[in-house]
């Protein structure tokens, strides 16, 4: 089985066709961004890059995120007009652990021999092993959730087995899994503690197919991924959040919180309808009380959060 880098993604197969050769970089590497293309096509991202040149949302702006619901992400994203950002349908792996990490994109396409073969040559000019789906999984970091568009591909569509699902696990920590494709030997991916996202199951080994780019953009469902985009997952499906967004989304997900913190509160007194609660308080003094807590609460959080920082340095 021959699997090569190709063609880019569908998205914006125009510019990467012109960059198709250009791309080798030392390690041969055939078809992906170069560290200046992510920068460009992310530029609006606030935070450092990953020596890939992806965005790094930072580690405790990770963990932050373990605690959003798909609704929390939604309302941000949805006011800031990106309303193509969620995908579902999957089979999920653990539905009660949260999936959370940095995206690291792999595309792939049906085989074309005359392209397949070119590559291969281009690859051996370099001194390279075939290209296969391990050219990229062997490139995962800490922090990193495998994002693969495997265009739905079932029957050769495996992009790991449990094997391979434990080696994603130890390279990214516990990072985790989503393909718009399928996977092999469930029964050992299950016993392993990893959040995974998968369109089917199926015992054939992957096959009749081209690995098309690394770090590119990509298309899940009805989302374009991008590169280092923070991914949330939990039992209802998976959100891709631009970078610029994060620190948003997750400040807006305190104040929920705490909204469903107070107003549960109440309701456990006995005393409200739940119309005189939910969504908002009408009644001045219960206003009041709810915008004190509001202030009690995210002051507790914060100054829980800097000591956790200082713990850690």
């Amino acid at each position: 089985m021959r699997i090569v880098f190709s063609a880019p993604s569908r998205l914006v197969s125009t510019f990467l066709t012109l960059i198709l050769f250009a791309a080798l970089n030392t390690q041969a590497q055939l078809i992906q961004f170069s560290k200046q293309d992510l920068i460009d096509y992310t530029a609006q991202n606030p935070f450092g890059r990953l020596s890939d040149g992806r965005p790094k949302v930072p580690n405790d702006l990770i963990e932050r995120a373990r605690g959003l619901s798909a609704e929390e992400v939604w309302a941000v994203l949805q006011a800031k007009g990106y309303n193509n950002q969620y995908a579902d349908g999957f089979q999920v792996l653990h539905p009660g652990k949260m999936l959370v990490g940095r995206a690291f994109t792999v595309q792939f396409m049906p085989v074309r021999e005359d392209v397949n073969d070119v590559a291969n040559a281009k690859a051996k000019a370099k001194g390279m092993p075939r290209l296969y789906n391990q050219t990229a999984i062997d490139m995962l970091q800490p922090g990193d959730v495998l994002v693969v568009d495997m265009f739905g591909k079932k029957v050769n569509g495996t992009i790991v087995g449990d094997n391979l699902f434990f080696y994603i696990k130890q390279a990214t920590k516990d990072g985790g899994l989503v393909v718009d494709g399928s996977v092999r030997d469930l029964n050992g991916i299950a016993e392993i503690d990893m959040a995974a996202y998968f369109r089917a199951v199926d015992p054939t080994p992957i096959g009749n197919v081209m690995l098309t780019g690394i770090n590119v953009p990509v298309r899940i469902g009805d989302v374009t991924v991008m590169p280092g985009d923070l991914v949330v997952g939990d039992r209802e499906g998976v959100y891709f959040v631009p970078p610029q967004f994060v620190q948003e989304v997750l400040d807006k997900a305190d104040e929920t919180h705490i909204h469903d913190e107070w107003t549960k509160m109440k309701f456990a007194e006995g005393k409200y309808k739940s119309s005189e609660i939910y969504g908002s308080p009408s009644d001045p003094k219960l206003k009041q009380e709810y915008a004190d807590y509001l202030k009690k609460r995210l002051y507790e959080l914060h100054k829980e959060r800097a000591q956790k920082q200082s713990e850690v340095k």
